[in-house]
């Protein structure tokens, strides 16, 4: 099978022939349709969390896919060959599998099925970003009336994100330079960093504070803009957290977010999509062959909305 792997440690990712990997107790294999790119996959392929969970190679790049059960493994009952599913590579060790291929195992706990008012592009798109999002947002408990601030609003968790919070009535401060679609998705106001240090544009508007914080953006705990939030407010994070320290002396309360895409999370997010209730927000469709370059710009931080990988497969 065709896929976008590892070949070794240090080596760059590459398209090239693999064996179709074999189906295995608890787990399912597809027939890839669609896979979505997310920021863990740059962090994987470069070998950033090798020192958390052991990796193994040749490493097939990617977590999130969509497609036709081929088979399934013991102990597998809630999809059969033939079915249309989605789902995800949960972080497991070995870190090995992944869906940019042409053939994927996943977990069965993280396999649901597609809902017929879906496609392929839109389902494979949900998985980490959608669950990522909802646990975010639970983190800080946010509820009709507050203010909350996304920080990296651009990107696929953001996207789900900022609709999740306004369904709740919360007035949502987006970061982010394309204002129109973030405004399309329920942002309030968009900041744009380019303007200037985000805490301090948040703040010339709301000089209280906003009552939480979603951080999505940056590799250095200095970026998350903690002055932004009031005294007694939330923080939720998926990049590098602030410490114990910063967020005493900010007076706020951190949770860093580590997402689980199981099926009981994403199967309610599908039904959601397909009845129209949350928007999935493709900003690019490409075809394997463009996937590095598409990474590159999800590394870049340019991508806007979920980049999908189609397969003709």
């Amino acid at each position: 099978m065709r896929a976008l792997h590892v070949p070794a440690a240090g080596e760059k990712p590459q398209i090239g022939e693999l064996p179709t990997p074999p189906v295995t107790d608890g787990a399912v294999l597809i027939r890839v349709k669609a896979a979505a790119l997310n920021p863990v996959d740059n962090a994987i392929a470069a070998g950033y969390l090798a020192g958390m969970l052991p990796h193994e190679y040749p490493l097939v790049v990617g977590r999130d896919a969509a497609g036709v059960v081929e088979a399934v493994g013991a102990g597998v009952e809630h999809v059969k060959p033939g079915d249309e599913v989605f789902g995800h590579v949960l972080m497991a060790p070995p870190v090995q599998a992944g869906t940019l291929a042409e053939y994927a195992v996943l977990p069965a706990a993280a396999v649901a099925l597609k809902p017929a008012g879906l496609d392929f592009v839109q389902t494979a798109a949900l998985p980490l970003a959608a669950a990522s999002a909802v646990q975010a947002v639970d983190a800080i408990d946010a509820q009709s009336g507050e203010t909350v601030l996304v920080n990296g609003a651009s990107g696929g968790v953001g996207s789900y994100a900022v609709q999740l919070l306004a369904a709740r009535g919360v007035t949502v401060i987006a970061t982010g330079a394309d204002t129109a679609r973030l405004t399309g998705l329920g942002a309030t106001t968009v900041v744009d960093r380019a303007a200037g240090p985000v805490a301090e544009q948040v703040l010339a508007a709301h000089p209280g504070g906003v009552d939480a914080l979603i951080n999505l953006f940056g590799n250095d705990p200095a970026d998350v803009p903690l002055a932004a939030v009031r005294q007694g407010g939330k923080v939720s994070t998926l990049t590098q957290a602030p410490d114990a320290e910063a967020a005493t002396a900010a007076g706020v309360t951190v949770t860093p977010i580590m997402a689980s895409p199981v099926r009981e999370v994403t199967g309610p997010l599908a039904e959601q999509a397909a009845g129209g209730a949350l928007k999935v927000d493709v900003g690019a469709v490409i075809t394997l062959d463009q996937a590095a370059d598409g990474l590159a710009t999800i590394a870049a931080g340019q991508a806007k909305g979920k980049t999908v990988v189609i397969l003709d497969n």
